[in-house]
């Protein structure tokens, strides 16, 4: 499944903030878009797996 990505740069913390907007409060960071990247998609498979755990209903995802 595919989401869609968010990254916005934060100038208070200097950091690139990455969310997926369908998973409601997945969020991770990094000091490189590169790096909010791989922690977004690590955040993602962690969310998703406790969605899953827990019997809630997964969004579908964005791209297919």
């Amino acid at each position: 499944m595919k989401y869609s990505v968010t990254i916005k740069y934060d100038e208070t913390d200097n950091i690139y903030v990455a969310s997926v907007p369908e998973l409601e409060g997945c969020m991770a960071h990094g000091y490189t878009r590169e790096e909010a990247l791989k922690e977004i998609h690590v955040a993602m498979e962690l969310h998703l797996e406790v969605m899953q755990e827990k019997n809630l209903e997964i969004p579908a995802a964005v791209f297919a």
